[in-house]
């Protein structure tokens, strides 16, 4: 694993170094956008699941 690598002092150095870059009221906001872009990930990719069972469904 990745974060099997990194120590915690890493963590909370690259923790830091995000706050900075974004600011407190930034971070919110991107992983809010994250979230998002992970659920329509997960919809995406369960999508062609459901059209190849209704294709099934239809021959």
């Amino acid at each position: 694993m990745v974060l099997g690598i990194f120590g915690p002092w890493q963590v909370i150095a690259i923790l830091v170094v995000a706050l900075l870059l974004f600011g407190g009221k930034k971070i919110p906001e991107l992983m809010k956008g994250l979230g998002r872009g992970v659920k329509e990930f997960k919809d995406a990719s369960a999508k062609p699941e459901e059209d190849t069972e209704s294709k099934e469904k239809k021959s």
